[in-house]
Formats: C-alpha cells, sequence, structure tokens
C-alpha cells in the first residue's frame, strides 16, 4: 500500500517527505508565477519578468539536485 508513493520518490533519491517539500516548492513557486502572468496579460507593464525568471530559477534547482541512484542492472533510474 505504501509503494505508490514511495517508488517514484526512491527513484530520483528522495525520501517521500523530501519529495513533497521539492514538489510543493515547485508549486507554489509556478502557481505565484502563474498569477503573475495572468496579471502581466492584463496589465502588459506588470510583471515583465517574473514568469521566465521563475522557469530559469526552477530549471536551475532541478539542474543542481544529484543524480538518482543507479538502477540494479547499471542503467540511471528515471521517473518515467
Amino acid at each position: 500500500m505504501i509503494e505508490p508513493f514511495t517508488r517514484h520518490p526512491r527513484a530520483v533519491g528522495e525520501t517521500y517527505a523530501q519529495h513533497l517539500r521539492m514538489a510543493w516548492g515547485f508549486a507554489f513557486a509556478m502557481l505565484g508565477a502563474g498569477l503573475a502572468c495572468l496579471v502581466h496579460g492584463l496589465l502588459p507593464f506588470a510583471f515583465e519578468r517574473t514568469g521566465s525568471r521563475c522557469v530559469q530559477r526552477l530549471h536551475e534547482r532541478l539542474s543542481r539536485r544529484s543524480p538518482p541512484p543507479a538502477a540494479s542492472n547499471g542503467a540511471i533510474a528515471t521517473s518515467r
């Protein structure tokens, strides 16, 4: 019963709590940037770079993560 909750976090080298914290951090950052983009659509002078800066920061965070542990057959584990 716990397997569905731990399979993906384990595949990316995280505990359930670490994965939850990382995912929610991304979610709240994207929600904030998304709201800024909605406002920017109505008021083009507002939040001109907020969305793109958020995407850049999140990409940097993902890129800095340590690689997931190798699978037992020597292949790199993936999240798919």
